[in-house]
């Protein structure tokens, strides 16, 4: 097998090595994968330029999910066979021709559907759909503030908070607006000329939003639960205010722009704070990821939810891909193809 390690952290064309593998045997409740398809995620460019805590020490393989079929299966496994092909969130790894994974962290998908829409359910929908219908209740006409939002878990937010008949506001790039507009966005934001915080009170939504979607960290948080009503979430998932700097100090200003909440003050106000981490809940919960995926696969299949892609690349192409997503000029879901043997 080949896969493609993280060796240094830095820039995309110096980063990563293609090595070969001896093929693994799967463990009882595992399953052995060749793939066909990856996908990126940004928590891969953190992990590139060393501000990923989670990621293991290098050099490793780092990615979260895999199209590809079944080549091994574990003495226990039941759900899925041999030749079946299947959708796989993976710990990491997942940079690689073949991936090893728990029984519950796979789901079979039909030939019909295209690899890079099931990559998208796999980490950037099931978090979407953990964040929004497992942690959260939310009800038609409800207020909701998604960041990121034309990237591909703010795609899935957008989509699902639809479904629930909220009001949408969310923060993009000049560029991706009217993305957003076609997506149903109610209340386009341009994060990177305008104040969302100034905004959203000047269109009289100060003190009404019921959640706050947040991939961003730092001050977007503190500004966000300024704007919550009473009973409302903010839910973070990410900090990718950290990728803009190595500095140690911009990293301290970043921590430093949450803000401290005590829960005091939370109770208070009536508001909550969730954090969201898929990999944890990959690792501790797995039948909970697994219902997430299963839930995401279905409405996908039911025509209900349309994942965006936003590039397509070979293997070959990885570094590229990589600077790609970086750049932040992408909409949706990044996917890289093997290359046939």
């Amino acid at each position: 097998m080949k896969a493609f390690y993280l060796v240094k952290n830095g820039d995309a064309d110096k980063a990563f090595e293609l090595r070969d593998l001896k093929l693994p045997d799967p463990a009882e409740d595992e399953v052995l994968i060749k793939t066909e398809s990856f996908g990126l995620n940004y928590a891969d460019v953190m992990a590139r330029l060393g501000l990923y805590r989670e990621c293991p020490p290098l050099p490793t393989v780092i990615g979260y999910e895999a199209v590809g079929r079944v080549e091994k299966i574990g003495a226990s496994v039941k759900s899925v066979k041999v030749g079946n092909r299947v959708l796989a969130f993976s710990r990491f790894g997942g940079y690689a021709s073949h991936i090893l994974t728990p029984e519950l962290a796979v789901i079979p998908i039909g030939d019909e559907v295209h690899s890079a829409k099931a990559l998208a359910l796999s980490v950037q929908y099931s978090t979407a759909w953990y964040a929004l219908e497992e942690c959260l209740n939310l009800h038609p006409g409800d207020h909701i503030l998604i960041h990121a939002a034309a990237g591909g878990v703010g795609t899935a937010l957008i989509q699902m908070a639809k479904r629930r008949g909220c009001v949408i506001a969310g923060t993009a790039s000049t560029h991706k607006l009217d993305y957003l507009k076609a997506q149903g966005v109610d209340l386009p934001i341009d994060y990177r000329n305008e104040d969302f915080e100034k905004v959203l009170e000047k269109e009289g939504w100060k003190k009404k939003l019921d959640a706050v979607f947040d991939p961003v960290g730092g001050i977007s948080v503190r500004k966000g639960m300024n704007l919550l009503n009473s009973g409302g979430k903010m839910v973070v998932y990410g900090g990718s205010s950290m990728s803009s700097s190595k500095s140690f100090f911009h990293k301290l200003r970043v921590a430093a722009g949450f803000g401290i909440w005590s829960p005091i003050l939370l109770m208070m106000r009536s508001v909550s704070i969730i954090g969201v981490n898929m990999l944890r809940i990959a690792e501790d919960k797995p039948a909970l990821l697994q219902h997430c995926m299963k839930e995401v696969l279905k409405l996908y299949q039911e025509g209900i939810f349309d994942p965006e892609i936003g590039g397509e690349y070979s293997s070959n192409q990885l570094a590229e891909a990589h600077e790609y997503l970086e750049s932040r000029q992408s909409i949706g879901k990044i996917v890289v193809h093997w290359e046939n043997d």
